[in-house]
């Protein structure tokens, strides 16, 4: 036996002995035990199944995954993301905890947030910094920095992470380059983009 199969003997042994000592405690019937225990014990080895085979049921969370465009494929530390139907790269992350969906701009210098959304996630404007001013498709506009304490998108997390915010960008968030090449790689693949941690 190995050192992980010897880890999931263990837990499933400790969840037996949890779940029996909570229906002992109730001093209760065999009768009216049997059959709470025995749903007990197939729920976790149901969860027992699930942990031990995930390797093999990759197959079956990509097919759930694929109803959920923007949340991506995580493998270990890369996250595979499919082009959307407008021909873009989109992604939901996590800002400071909030979550916001970004689209991935390698034309883009920097994380950019429309202001009420770094509001809502409790980034504030540097003090004493200056704005930055900035191309877009809509004519230069000038933008306020500031920085997320933590950006997570899949498996890849970022701290202190500059970021510009400016009402122009509407309902636009974009991740740009400041992320992009903090990673150790992204690269396109057909139809998929692929960022590593």
């Amino acid at each position: 036996m190995s050192a992980d199969d010897n880890a999931r003997l263990l837990f499933l042994i400790g969840c037996i002995v949890l779940v029996a000592s909570g229906l002992a405690a109730r001093r209760l019937s065999f009768g009216q035990i049997w059959k709470p225990a025995l749903a007990w014990v197939a729920i976790f080895l149901g969860l027992f199944f699930v942990i031990a085979e995930r390797d093999r049921l990759t197959p079956v969370t990509r097919w759930f995954r694929s109803f959920d465009p923007d949340a991506g494929i995580a493998t270990g530390e890369t996250l595979r993301i499919r082009k959307s139907g407008d021909g873009h790269f989109w992604i939901r992350g996590q800002v400071n905890g909030r979550e916001i969906r970004f689209l991935i701009d390698s034309g883009a210098s920097f994380v950019a947030l429309s202001s009420a959304e770094a509001e809502l996630a409790g980034i504030k404007e540097d003090n004493g910094g200056f704005g930055v001013a900035l191309d877009t498709a809509n004519g230069t506009i000038v933008a306020s920095r500031g920085h997320i304490a933590e950006l997570e998108v899949g498996p890849i997390i970022r701290k202190n992470l500059s970021v510009v915010m400016a009402p122009e960008f509407g309902d636009s968030n974009v991740l740009g380059m400041n992320f992009l090449s903090s990673l150790s790689s992204w690269k396109v693949e057909g139809d998929t983009l692929i960022l590593t941690s």
